[in-house]
């Protein structure tokens, strides 16, 4: 992985579970314990995705089953105690689906991910088409990297470009993906820069940045 910053296609699974709209609550449920995950696509058509079934959306049948609601309940709640008594996929899925695209940075699809409070998005193309989901699971794939991968990519997409000509040449060390910079340059005026860069790499853990003015060691001697 080089390059950052890495999109969904790189760690999205292609290969998807989904139902369609009029798939029987009880598939749904077998589906989810099948394939081990909390949320369908719900498909039609050639697999345009119009919505997702969650765990979430199955519960209340559970939730209302042997419960008579008040009224103040049946008010408060009323699109949990329509799915009470959904069947199919149409009556219980969440629409329209929250998605992201193949192309969508990491940061984005984990952005729509805490904004919206899901756990799992169908990756769609511009028309709509389903190409595979995308899990916070699969965000953190990034934080896999090798730290030989992480110093690589440092040294090439960040280093090279601020400090093409250092005083002294400027040691990259990675430990469990804590990025150490030391060495002595010209302006530190770039240091932050750097520490800004090298912490938007996927599969940085934290930077710490020991880089020196060239002047101001000279001056002192």
């Amino acid at each position: 992985m080089h390059g950052s910053p890495h999109i969904v296609s790189d760690v999205m699974t292609h290969t998807v579970v989904a139902v369609g709209r009029d798939a029987p609550f009880k598939d749904i449920v077998n589906l989810m314990g099948q394939w081990k995950v909390s949320a369908l696509p719900v498909l039609e058509g050639e697999g345009r995705v119009i919505g997702v079934v969650s765990e979430a959306d199955l519960l209340p049948k559970e939730e209302f089953r042997d419960s008579d609601p008040d009224r103040f309940t049946q008010r408060a709640r009323l699109t949990d105690l329509a799915k009470a008594g959904a069947l199919t996929a149409r009556e219980l899925m969440s629409t329209p689906a929250v998605t992201v695209h193949p192309d969508a940075t990491l940061a984005e699809a984990a952005r729509v991910m805490a904004q919206r409070k899901v756990k799992r998005l169908p990756v769609v193309n511009d028309e709509g088409m389903l190409e595979g989901v995308v899990s916070r699971g699969d965000l953190l794939k990034v934080f896999l990297r090798t730290d030989d991968d992480i110093a690589e990519e440092v040294r090439h997409e960040v280093v090279a470009e601020l400090f093409p000509a250092p005083v002294e040449p400027i040691e990259v060390k990675v430990s469990d993906g804590v990025v150490t910079l030391t060495g002595r340059i010209r302006d530190t005026a770039m240091v932050p820069v750097a520490a800004r860069l090298v912490r938007a790499i996927e599969g940085v853990v934290d930077v710490e940045c020991h880089l020196s003015s060239a002047s101001a060691l000279t001056g002192s001697r």
